[in-house]
């Protein structure tokens, strides 16, 4: 179909990323795209083990099939203590990129009306009866756009929402001897040294001679590829292993802030993924958030034809807006909040918190065992900005 002479489509996804062929996939699986032509615009073809997503869950999911491992129970560590977390009701979940990426491309392909180009997007806008999208070579028209690609300028040419990355180098390793409890990853490890931020090591094993070992930072800025690496190489050697072979690697940085991205959407246009805020601000996690995000999206496109009604702040945006608050201005906290809460709390509790299903009970109880003073002091700076606590 041509508009103005250029070729349209119903719907085009500007970026073909985690939040993009979620939000299809569900959307094809409700059967609204049956009638509708679909155009997915993206550089990178999606053919690479590029990334590692994890997530916790107490219910089956579509997407169990390539769940890579999966554990019921996890270690939570720093200098001071060890706390094997027992998971129950929920399991941790380990999914490949290059995994989820073959799972959707191979039930789009079953959808003659869904296209994929292998392009760069320069730019699209809302012509207000239309959007229009700009590759390199090409322009093509459409009713609505999903746009994924994320601009850090949005977030970073203001000052009232801090902007935090949580930022990691991470080995996939093979030993020569066993040396993993294949059944325990570590959700996070502060023992390594903070040197002024948040860092921790993450620790997903495979098997007991293999495992995904990242360094891990929350902060502002990103580190010399050497530093993670010479982090990572330390931290495998405290482990006691001197043999092993680095199989895969993978580099990550994804935005932490409460930045009120929808604020851009249009009425044609809505911005998804990180590009939309949703990964979740305090701790980074986006394959849960996206799944629930992407699924709301599509019934919500099915009833609304105006994007900028879709999203609606909760007062969990503001809970994470406090966590950002106290590691901005103290970024070396980190290890502390996170440690007092995992000390004493329920795990269940804490992951339900966490995936913003608790009561306000329930959130009162995580709440006070974090840091007090800290975060009354972030409460006290957000409702009255003139005073400095």
């Amino acid at each position: 179909m041509l508009y103005n002479g250029m070729k349209h489509y119903h719907y085009i996804f500007t970026g073909s990323g985690l939040s993009a062929l979620m939000t299809v996939y569900e959307l094809a699986c409700q059967g609204f795209l049956d009638n509708k032509s679909v155009l997915l615009v993206d550089s990178n073809l999606k053919k690479e083990n590029d990334r590692t997503w994890c997530y916790w869950g107490k219910t089956s999911s579509k997407f169990d099939g390539i769940v890579f491992k999966q554990w019921e129970q996890a270690l939570f560590a720093n200098d001071e203590f060890k706390r094997v977390l027992d998971l129950n009701p929920y399991k941790y979940n380990m999914i490949r990129g290059l995994d989820f990426y073959t799972f959707i491309f191979n039930f789009l392909e079953t959808f003659p009306n869904i296209e994929f180009l292998n392009q760069k997007v320069i730019d699209f806008s809302d012509l207000d009866q239309h959007g229009i999208v700009k590759t390199e070579t090409e322009t093509f028209t459409c009713n609505k756009i999903f746009n994924s690609i994320y601009n850090p300028s949005l977030a970073l040419s203001q000052n009232k929402y801090p902007v935090l990355q949580q930022h990691f180098v991470g080995w996939f390793i093979k030993t020569e001897e066993a040396f993993f409890n294949a059944d325990q990853p570590t959700f996070m490890d502060f023992s390594v040294k903070q040197k002024g931020n948040t860092r921790f090591m993450y620790v997903l094993p495979t098997s007991e001679r293999e495992a995904l070992i990242e360094y891990t930072l929350f902060s502002k800025d990103l580190l010399p590829t050497a530093e993670y690496e010479s982090e990572i190489e330390k931290y495998i050697s405290n482990l006691g292993i001197s043999e092993f072979q680095i199989i895969e690697k993978e580099r990550g940085s994804i935005p932490m802030t409460s930045y009120p991205f929808w604020k851009h959407n249009t009425k044609n246009i809505i911005n998804i993924g990180s590009a939309g805020g949703w990964t979740k601000a305090s701790t980074g996690y986006t394959f849960k958030s996206t799944m629930k995000k992407s699924k709301s999206l599509a019934q919500f496109v099915q009833k609304e034809s105006d994007f900028r009604k879709f999203h609606k702040p909760t007062r969990f945006w503001f809970y994470d807006l406090l966590l950002l608050d106290i590691l901005a201005r103290s970024n070396h906290r980190g290890s502390e909040i996170f440690s007092s809460m995992f000390k004493s709390s329920s795990p269940t509790l804490i992951f339900k918190f966490l995936d913003e299903e608790t009561t306000l009970l329930e959130d009162l109880k995580v709440i006070l065992s974090c840091p007090k003073r800290l975060f009354l002091a972030a409460l006290l700076r957000r409702a009255f900005p003139a005073i400095k606590p």
